[in-house]
């Protein structure tokens, strides 16, 4: 039996400009079953109203990558970094010993819809790093992209952390393995469609939690964007 989280169990708020579901326990939303998996302790479904977004705020020890979905973010930071990051791009801050950045949706027109994963980093107290990257939707199209690993293998994004993250979008019809070695964990996020794996349907939202060695089948059964974690063997 997979072990599914459906997107309708995680956690919701909505403050008029952000409109967010919480997969692991966050601000308000505390679930001391959802605290997080292996180093993996946020990842945050974010839609932001045109114009507006998160003004300057702090963080510290912690890997920091969004995602982006749909629409565009400017991001500025105290590290003297300024950028537009949109639909396609990916962005990775190391907060390390200290850093505070705004995010704000850099159109008052469209809704940004980004995901916003917090990775615990293998060392603290880092010296604040910042990159990005376009990955664009023809080396993901139908196989897995690498986004992020530990050495920036490929040209990936660099996580301080034994984490790789790849991301795919698949065309309906459309088969992709989903293997994860021994002693290792793995987390699957189904950021839009729907896929089928193992004769069960996760759509929109829904995660999929692996602890042990295995090697699985996904199938879209429509245009579906899918984000892969391998990761350190959960303790749990």
């Amino acid at each position: 039996m997979l072990n599914i989280r459906p997107s309708n169990t995680r956690g919701y708020a909505n403050h008029g400009w952000l409109e967010s579901f919480h997969s692991f326990s966050f601000s308000s939303y505390y679930d001391p079953e959802h605290m997080g998996f292996s180093v993996l302790r946020v990842i945050n479904d974010d839609k932001v109203a045109a114009g507006k977004g998160f003004g300057m705020h702090g963080h510290q020890d912690m890997e920091i990558i969004t995602y982006m979905l749909e629409g565009e973010l400017r991001h500025t930071d105290s590290m003297g970094n300024g950028s537009v990051i949109r639909a396609g791009d990916v962005q990775r801050m190391t907060a390390g010993t200290g850093v505070r950045h705004s995010e704000m949706n850099a159109s008052d027109k469209t809704t940004a819809h980004l995901l916003q994963i917090w990775i615990t980093p293998a060392t603290l107290n880092l010296a604040p790093g910042y990159e990005e990257k376009t990955i664009p939707v023809a080396s993901k199209l139908n196989r897995w992209a690498l986004i992020a690993s530990p050495d920036a293998w490929d040209g990936s994004l660099k996580v301080h952390q034994d984490v790789t993250l790849c991301a795919t979008v698949l065309e309906a019809g459309h088969s992709l393995p989903l293997e994860v070695s021994e002693g290792r964990s793995a987390y699957m996020h189904v950021a839009r469609g729907e896929v089928e794996i193992d004769g069960q349907r996760l759509v929109t939202g829904d995660a999929l939690k692996i602890d042990s060695a295995t090697r699985l089948e996904m199938r879209a059964q429509a245009v579906s964007e899918v984000l892969w974690f391998d990761l350190p063997g959960n303790a749990e």
